[in-house]
């Protein structure tokens, strides 16, 4: 596969990825601002501006909603924002557009379309972050029913995978820095869809120790660290499937089996006392396995050039 198309349906991903954690993020802090008054709401701003690489300085919010809302949903100029994210998408779709199938790409286009401009902002946030999630939901379902799993299909989701243990760590690091409100991590599992498999599996009662492990650990809920850190180690199996009887010699594979079997084989209590630290080093792997894969799969071949007596 060219690597301009592998690298453009890795971004395609990363990018869909993207738009709906972030949607699940900022609900996430709006309605924690709502369940728990006690909540400085400039403070919050700021650790979540903070924790999404936001270019903002904190100490210069006046009205910390709107700052978060125009940084992270509105403004298509911040590259951390729904709006760029989605942008983003249908661009790498658009230099794809020969190997992705004609209903991602009317999928794609169709959000895209209704996003550009001011149209997202116009609509109520509960409902924005609604209409983007299940966008986002329809695009992947369709990929996944339209597009052959070949390598193509295999860097789609391998994008898709970083994205999501990456964006799933930002989530995780609010929590954790607001661990006192009562209200944190039940937002948090429900911003990952996750507070109905969690209920089913540990009860009513959201312990902060629970919370954390059914997050990183479970096996079988498929937005957990651990799942989702094992599909991205199968995709990139599948995309080197040589047979090699010591060792793994894919650097990106390395880096990120390292890592789960890191969080995979700690004890959970340990896991919660480090955690802020251990998501911040998790982000990191994320970022050092996609500049490996980059660095493999995306560097362009040497440009010819014409040469004097040639």
């Amino acid at each position: 596969m060219l690597s301009r198309i592998a690298e453009s349906l890795f971004w395609i991903g990363r990018y869909l990825e993207r738009a709906e954690d972030t949607c699940r993020i900022v609900e996430v802090h709006l309605q924690l601002l709502i369940d728990d008054p006690t909540v400085d709401s400039d403070e919050a701003a700021a650790t979540l501006l903070a924790v999404m690489g936001s270019a903002t300085d904190p100490s210069g919010i006046t009205d910390s909603n709107e700052t978060v809302m125009a940084q992270l949903c509105w403004d298509g100029a911040s590259p951390c924002s729904i709006a760029a994210a989605i942008g983003g998408a249908r661009e790498a779709a658009r230099r794809a557009r020969e190997t992705i199938s004609t209903e991602m790409w009317e999928a794609i286009n169709t959000s895209w379309i209704a996003v550009k401009g001011s149209r997202l902002q116009r609509m109520r946030p509960a409902t924005a972050f609604k209409y983007v999630r299940e966008r986002c939901a329809v695009i992947s379902g369709t990929a996944d029913q339209t597009m052959s799993h070949d390598e193509g299909w295999h860097f789609l989701t391998l994008g898709r995978s970083l994205e999501r243990v990456d964006m799933t760590a930002r989530m995780i690091s609010t929590a954790a820095v607001i661990a006192g409100s009562q209200n944190a991590w039940p937002n948090v599992l429900r911003g990952c869809g996750a507070h109905h498999a969690f209920i089913r599996s540990y009860g009513g009662v959201v312990a902060d120790r629970d919370a954390v492990e059914f997050l990183l650990l479970d096996r079988l809920f498929p937005r957990s660290v651990v799942h989702t850190l094992t599909i991205a180690e199968d995709s990139l199996a599948e995309l080197d499937p040589g047979t090699r009887r010591a060792g793994v010699h894919d650097d990106a594979q390395r880096l990120l089996g390292t890592v789960r079997a890191a969080l995979e084989y700690q004890r959970p209590e340990r896991i919660l006392a480090e955690l802020p630290q251990r998501m911040v080093d998790l982000q990191r792997a994320c970022h050092q396995a996609s500049e490996a894969i980059t660095s493999r799969y995306f560097s362009a071949a040497t440009a010819a050039s014409w040469q004097e007596g040639a």
